[in-house]
């Protein structure tokens, strides 16, 4: 079976809870796979000894996680050399005309700048959690909502993230792996 590294960039949480949902779905199918989250702080990950990449992010204030992107940019080359799938997560998601990756706008300038070339992209809505926020942020993502026509009370922590569509992208990814030779390095 395949060595997988899911790589993740997660402010509130909502992008871990997606890999978190994906891993066993791997892990059952036999595959090792190792949960990495990539922080500001840089770190030395040996990515020679994956077989595969399951890469997930997410876009606060119109934008992915700066650290996320520039590591993705400095090992671009392995990434793509191998199965990479690739997905955001973003509040504008949530709206049906934007939940498909390519009408996704964060999401397609995400790939029109990047080196990376993901086998296969997703989007999915992300969660408002006002309960994480603090008085500005607060204020600021209700203005972001009020503009986008979402929602704006911030009595309860409100989820948009499409559960069946992200067991339908880790089964697709699952079949994938399927397909993959082994080929990892030894460093």
């Amino acid at each position: 079976m395949s060595r997988i590294a899911m790589l993740f960039a997660s402010r509130e949480g909502q992008t871990r809870k997606i890999i978190e949902k994906i891993q066993p779905l791997l892990t059952k199918a036999g595959h090792q796979v190792d949960l990495i989250q990539i922080k500001p702080e840089p770190r030395e990950i040996n990515l020679k000894q994956y077989d595969a990449f399951f890469l997930g992010c997410s876009i606060r204030y119109g934008k992915h996680h700066r650290w996320f992107c520039d590591f993705v940019e400095a090992n671009a080359d392995i990434l793509n050399k191998r199965l990479c799938f690739f997905f955001s997560v973003n509040m504008t998601a949530r709206k049906p005309n934007r939940c498909e990756p390519y009408m996704n706008p964060y999401l397609v300038k995400y790939l029109e700048n990047s080196c990376l070339t993901p086998d296969k992209v997703a989007v999915f809505g992300g969660a408002l959690k006002y309960s994480q926020y603090n008085f500005l942020e607060t204020q600021l993502i209700r203005m972001i909502m009020k503009l986008n026509k979402g929602p704006t009370s911030t009595e309860s922590d409100i989820e948009f993230t499409d559960w069946v569509k992200v067991i339908n992208f880790a089964e697709d990814f699952k079949l994938a792996l399927g397909k993959v030779e082994p080929e990892t390095e030894v460093a």
